[in-house]
């Protein structure tokens, strides 16, 4: 993040402008909006300015620039067409710690302008830090239209109930749960859109002197692999409104930026051959925040209920009649080796797909062999590079060719995702050196892989190979 993004209170607080064209004109409408007392330099003034100076909205304040100028000034706007000036008024505010923006300058700016969407007394201001302004312009035409118009209303009533919401609910879950009932309430939204003001306040007053307690509860949220992407619409809503997120070791940095930024996180972990959280710890910390009427976010990666304990989590939940809810996620089998260009089924080459786990109880039940050495199928193995040398060697001892193809998808969906293809002769091996989080394909299907590749730098190394191949065509057809 090149910049930090902020709202500054320009009330009454001395702008200088240097420049009298329609650039500075631009910016200076946009000050004064905000009640800036801009004081402008300039040899001379468009038309606009001189109607804005004689309605005494703005100063004129020197025909020339002056390096001591910016010791009067709270911030400095240069916008003339003089790139000498506009770099020595650049220069005069550094010098002075001044924050100053050239305009269209993006190198000579210590602080810029963002596009605005405005809903007062709600703002919202988005930047490419100058790298894509016609982007930023087409995703500020895109927000406007998601917007409506009536959450400036919305926002402006709630500010003046703020104080009275805060003596009734002495805590800031409650407060925040009662603001997000009332902004989903649709009779108080269709009320704000018509501008029935007073009837939209007492709606507000009607829920504030009901007495509705706050019950906690858990949502059971499946990250998906990793791509922030691929985070379903549910699940998004449930991490932004959540007051607490206990998060897995697979749930993706991308992924926990879109966590409400005042939530609490709680890492809970596993990793093979590392500290991890224990499930039974899981378990109370899920029980002991629900109880105290949070709302809870179980995170988890993949799906919750895909060799994800979910399911061992909710019977604890049962067990103690706290409600809950499940949101099913991407899980790995299916994202990570969609991003790798291998097709779980296909009808020259696999009719079905297993799913096992490399992990499992000391006491569990062994794995049927014999089933999974069968051919025509896709056998996806969780979690299985560190007994990598068992499933070879058990698979080929029941019947599987030791050339047949297998992928190992590291880090699947994310920029650094990688596979390395080979034989079941060779998984051990791959496997030793194949970086993790990483999934385990085995099966006919893998062949398939240089050609549907599509992700990341080995789609590249696909893509080339392919235009060296047609532009050879080309020469022999010319």
């Amino acid at each position: 993040m090149s910049y930090l993004p902020i709202f500054v209170d320009l009330k009454k607080r001395p702008v200088l402008v240097v420049g009298g064209g329609h650039v500075a004109t631009r910016k200076i409408t946009a000050l004064l909006k905000v009640g800036a007392n801009v004081k402008i330099v300039a040899r001379e003034l468009d038309s606009p300015l001189h109607n804005l100076l004689e309605e005494g909205k703005v100063e004129w304040f020197a025909t020339e620039f002056e390096p001591e100028q910016v010791n009067q000034a709270y911030l400095i706007i240069a916008a003339t067409d003089d790139n000498g000036l506009n770099n020595f008024v650049f220069k005069s505010a550094e010098a002075a710690q001044r924050l100053v923006n050239v305009v269209d300058d993006q190198p000579h700016c210590s602080y810029i302008f963002p596009s605005v969407i405005d809903r007062s007394p709600i703002q919202i201001a988005i930047s490419s830090g100058g790298a894509a302004p016609v982007l930023i312009r087409l995703l500020r035409e895109k927000l406007e239209a998601l917007i409506p118009q009536n959450v400036g209303e919305m926002a402006s009533i709630s500010g003046r109930w703020r104080n009275a919401v805060k003596a009734k609910f002495p805590h800031m879950t409650q407060r925040r749960r009662f603001w997000e009932k009332l902004f989903t309430n649709l009779h108080f939204q269709r009320l704000t859109e018509t501008h029935q003001t007073a009837q939209a306040e007492a709606l507000l007053e009607q829920e504030l002197e009901a007495d509705n307690p706050i019950i906690g509860e858990v949502s059971l949220v499946g990250a998906g692999p990793g791509d922030a992407g691929l985070l379903t619409l549910k699940g998004l809503q449930a991490i932004q409104q959540a007051d607490v997120v206990l998060y897995d070791a697979l749930v993706s940095e991308s992924v926990l930026e879109l966590v409400r930024r005042d939530a609490d996180r709680v890492f809970v972990g596993k990793r093979a051959g590392k500290d991890c959280v224990k499930q039974e710890e899981t378990n109370a910390l899920l029980v002991k925040y629900a109880k105290k009427g949070k709302r809870v976010v179980r995170l988890k990666g993949g799906d919750p209920f895909v060799f994800g304990r979910g399911g061992e989590e909710l019977e604890v939940l049962k067990a103690e009649n706290i409600p809950f809810n499940v949101v099913p996620g991407i899980t790995a089998a299916l994202g990570a080796t969609a991003y790798a260009g291998i097709p779980l089924t296909h009808r020259d080459y696999s009719q079905n797909a297993t799913f096992i786990t490399g992990h499992i109880k000391p006491d569990g039940t062994s794995l049927k062999w014999e089933a999974l050495a069968q051919s025509n199928q896709t056998l996806v193995v969780y979690m299985g590079t560190i007994k990598a040398g068992e499933l070879a060697s058990q698979l080929q001892r029941y019947g599987k060719p030791a050339d047949t193809p297998v992928a190992i998808v590291s880090n699947g969906t994310l920029p650094n995702q990688s596979t390395q293809i080979g034989t079941l002769s060779e998984l051990p091996e791959l496997a030793a050196n194949a970086p993790t989080p990483a999934l385990i394909v085995i099966g006919e299907v893998v062949k398939l892989q240089p050609q549907l590749a599509w992700f990341g730098s080995q789609a590249q190394q696909f893509i080339s190979t392919q235009e060296t191949l047609w532009n050879n065509q080309l020469e022999k057809c010319a």
